[in-house]
């Protein structure tokens, strides 16, 4: 594979040198393009800048029209650096506006804004306002919000406001007012008076006549980001059945989904070939699936309140804490003052799964907006398609419910209020299962789960008027969760307390070239476990401090260097730096870099819950005084390679990109399933545990509206169990994915996406009766799932689909599942789909 690497981008350099080298010089071009000043100082100012910036050969800017001329060679010069470099030197172009603390530093005499509105005022005019809004079929007309209505041929304009309306002053030598919204053609009017206007765009002038030549991708990459973040748009969460969060990765080839055991049905994701705890999962950027619900969390936000999730592979920022190792996960979910007013989804799928989603958006005045998020699902009755004698999914229903409020002050003032409620009722085990009967009163296996869940969080946010680069803002959340949960004659029950305030404060030094981000955070956390007899206290209190520094040159080079300081009252202080590097040395070509330190308190029971649904004896080997569960806290050390390629088909953008991430571990909770089949040891790493994950990737559209993904993922992951270094159970070496989406021109939708897991290691059952004893490595095997799609009357949407469209299985999931109380019982050696072909359809409604 590194050869083939190595080739490839070998080939890419050459054919790239060759195209330099070989050809000959290309003849000059002439370009002029508008750039703003008021003086000869100006004059000298911009016409030096231009001339640093690589391919112009020459440079005069004209002061009474305000053009710049330049001589260029084509293949050297990119326009976009040209605006950046003449806008950080204090001058605005019709693309780039200057940085205000760089325009506030020219000498008097060139100030450009200042002289334009020193027009203005000694002409006296009046003032123009107006209204912009939008008529569909039924003539009912709707505020735009956010339209842009700006003087032809200047940069001074305004934007209309939450009832279409906007204010905008006459200025001298102006005359024609454009007004501009996404999806309309442009609307220019006359105007050299003071007056009141109206525009009015038509729907059926957006649909007949405007021409997309850009369409909204519903996975990207953040290619002027020193992250290495992928956008995953709530377009792509549409193409499978994503009913939470748990579902939301099956067209990403970057999150492996499976099941802890055959028997609860709880959900996992893993990334870089580790465990789903090791991924810092987040709301709005303010923590949310950790502790207790490090796995049943993720059933706790519907996938219909997604608004997008950003993807971060590797170290995360310090702003956001310590606890990300493998990567973050940041969920953003609907906000009041852009959802539509009224979004129903309803789903229901062959295994007998109902669900039902409620969103609605409201504006209660100009400065206040909120929304109400409704989900609940039900599983009525039992299923059992393998005849094992167990529920193919635990019966039972959940409700979640969320509301939110926003508030847009003046001053720059603006924040946030939500909460969140949680109730989850789930039943599974043996179909004889009868739970009002005293389960040491009868020979059949169950489990069950009662979960409360309550949240509430806030956020407020202040950007300074005389320093717009310069913003504050404050994060508070806390929880309360209990759960009541048991596996046969086994109970866990658990409850979470916790607390969590993180103040920041950004600004720029000197200019926007550079960037800090400083503050103060605190985590509070209270667990009160008890298994069976044994109870598990622990309190975790851990205030800190942080401060990222970011570095740009030219959007050519970005650094983001970061440091936290942290003090854990059981663990003591620690540090966690982090740096982040991107590089890009010809447009759409990136390298990005990375490596930093993360840290986590590992939650052993919740984090592998599975293991009660078996008959496995739990051991904690180790005795560290003081420490939860008598362990060390996990710390490990996350490197990063990226490569990405931007390239055009057409007018249709593609992207190549091959990322390389390696983790090693300091420390590390290792969980231990090889020692014995019928126990299960948790003890702190003594040896080597490392993760090696290389990733290539094409996204394509080869055609108008056909989206194909194809991508291999190669995995090496290693921990010593006991004294010997032996491959990650349950994790494939080899993956491969491909996605492709079609949608017509008649609203038509289809996507269909293929994956293939290699073998992937069992631990070891040889010291079982051989009825019980398992293969070394499963088969390797491949998935399909499939969906069709069908917008009718621009609000409603159709779609039906298939799951597992092959319908391979995991033969006998469960082993012992005759005798569930005996020595043998195990449901949590799942390396392969348990449940077989799904059939499943919904709708969704859309009230603008």
């Amino acid at each position: 594979m590194k050869i083939k690497v190595t080739v490839l981008l070998c080939m890419l350099l050459a054919a790239y040198s060759q195209n330099v080298v070989a050809g000959t010089a290309p003849p000059a071009d002439s370009l002029s393009l508008w750039v703003n000043g008021a003086c000869g100082m100006c004059k000298t100012r911009i016409e030096a800048t231009a001339l640093k910036v690589k391919g112009v050969n020459s440079a005069s800017w004209d002061r009474e029209t305000h053009m710049l001329t330049l001589s260029t060679d084509p293949e050297k010069f990119k326009s976009h650096k040209l605006h950046y470099k003449i806008a950080s030197v204090g001058h605005d172009t019709r693309e780039m506006l200057a940085p205000d603390p760089v325009y506030n530093a020219l000498p008097q005499c060139c100030k450009y804004r200042d002289h334009i509105q020193e027009l203005n005022d000694d002409e006296g005019k009046g003032d123009i306002t107006g209204s912009v809004f939008e008529s569909g079929d039924d003539n009912i007309t709707i505020p735009l919000t956010g339209a842009n209505i700006y003087w032809a041929g200047t940069t001074i304009g305004t934007s209309s406001d939450a009832d279409g309306n906007f204010f905008i002053d006459l200025m001298e030598g102006a005359h024609f007012l454009v007004v501009s919204f996404v999806g309309y053609p442009n609307d220019t009017l006359h105007v050299s008076e003071p007056s009141e206007v109206e525009v009015e765009f038509s729907r059926a002038v957006m649909l007949e006549e405007v021409q997309v030549v850009h369409r909204i991708k519903s996975t990207s990459v953040a290619f002027n980001s020193a992250f290495h973040i992928q956008n995953i748009h709530e377009k792509e969460l549409t193409k499978a059945a994503c009913c939470n969060l748990s579902e939301s990765f099956e067209t990403n080839p970057s999150v492996d989904a499976g099941f802890t055991d055959a028997v609860t049905g709880t959900r996992k994701i893993e990334m870089l070939g580790l465990a789903g705890p090791y991924v810092q999962i987040t709301r709005e950027n303010m923590p949310d699936v950790r502790g207790l619900s490090a796995l049943y969390g993720l059933t706790y936000i519907p996938g219909t309140w997604i608004e997008g999730i950003q993807l971060n592979m590797g170290a995360g920022s310090v702003v956001n804490g310590f606890e990300s190792i493998t990567g973050q996960i940041n969920v953003e979910l609907r906000k009041p003052e852009n959802s539509d007013r009224l979004y129903l989804n309803v789903y229901g799928n062959s295994d007998g799964r109902m669900e039902s989603n409620i969103l609605s958006a409201y504006l209660m005045n100009e400065k206040w907006s909120g929304s109400l998020l409704l989900h609940g699902n039900s599983r009525p009755f039992q299923q059992d398609h393998n005849q094992d004698g167990f529920v193919d999914h635990p019966t039972g229903n959940q409700l979640v419910a969320l509301k939110r409020f926003k508030y847009s002050g003046e001053n720059g003032v603006q924040s946030q209020l939500g909460i969140k409620v949680v109730w989850l009722d789930h039943l599974g085990g043996q179909l004889d299962f009868d739970p009002e009967t005293p389960r040491d009163q009868q020979s059949y296996w169950g489990s069950g789960n009662i979960t409360k869940r309550l949240e509430g969080w806030a956020k407020i946010g202040k950007v300074f008027e005389n320093k717009p680069f310069a913003s504050m803002g404050f994060q508070l959340s806390a929880l309360l969760h209990s759960q009541d949960v048991y596996f046969g004659v086994t109970d866990y029950l658990a409850e979470h307390q916790s607390l969590y305030a993180n103040l920041i404060y950004q600004s720029i030094l000197g200019s926007t070239n550079h960037q800090y981000r400083t503050g103060l955070s605190f985590q509070a956390d209270t667990y009160d476990e008890t298994v069976g007899a044994t109870q598990y206290l622990r309190r975790e209190l851990v205030p800190g401090a942080f401060l990222e520094y970011t570095f740009n040159h030219l959007d050519l080079f970005t650094a983001v260097a970061g440091i936290r300081a942290d003090y854990h009252n059981n663990y003591g202080a620690f540090f966690t730096p982090r740096l982040h590097l991107r590089y890009e040395p010809i447009e759409k070509t990136v390298f990005k870099a990375s490596a930093g330190r993360g840290q986590k308190t590992a939650s052993v029971f919740a984090e592998n819950i599975g293991i009660f649904a078996s008959s496995r004896s739990l051991f904690l080997d180790n005795n560290s005084d003081g420490k939860p569960y008598g362990l060390e806290a996990e710390v490990a050390w996350s490197y990063g390679l990226n490569f990405a390629q931007g390239f055009s088909l057409g007018t249709r953008e593609s992207v190549f990109k091959i990322d390389y991430y390696h983790t090693r571990f300091q420390n590390q909770v290792v969980v231990d399933l090889d020692r014995n089949p019928r126990e299960v040891h948790f003890y702190n790493l003594e040896g080597d545990s490392w993760s090696n994950s290389m990733q290539v990737q094409l996204d394509t559209e080869p055609l108008e509206r056909y989206d194909i993904r194809i991508a291999y993922r190669f995995n090496d992951v290693q921990t010593t169990y006991g004294d010997k270094l032996r491959p990650r159970p349950l994790v494939a070496k080899h993956r491969a994915f491909i996605n492709m989406a079609y949608a017509t021109l008649k609203q038509w939708s289809v996507d269909l996406t293929w994956s293939w897991q290699g073998p992937k290691r069992i631990p070891g059952t040889q010291s079982n009766p051989a009825p019980y004893r398992l293969q070394e490595y499963s088969p390797a095997f491949s998935l399909v799932n499939l969906q069709l799609g069908k917008t009718l009357f621009e609000r409603l949407e159709l779609y039906a689909g298939i799951e597992n469209l092959l319908g391979f299985v995991q033969e006998d999931p469960i082993l012992a599942s005759e005798d569930p109380f005996g020595p043998w019982f195990d449901s949590s050696m799942i390396w392969g789909p348990v449940y077989g072909r799904k059939f499943y359809g919904g709708l969704r409604f859309r009230i603008n």
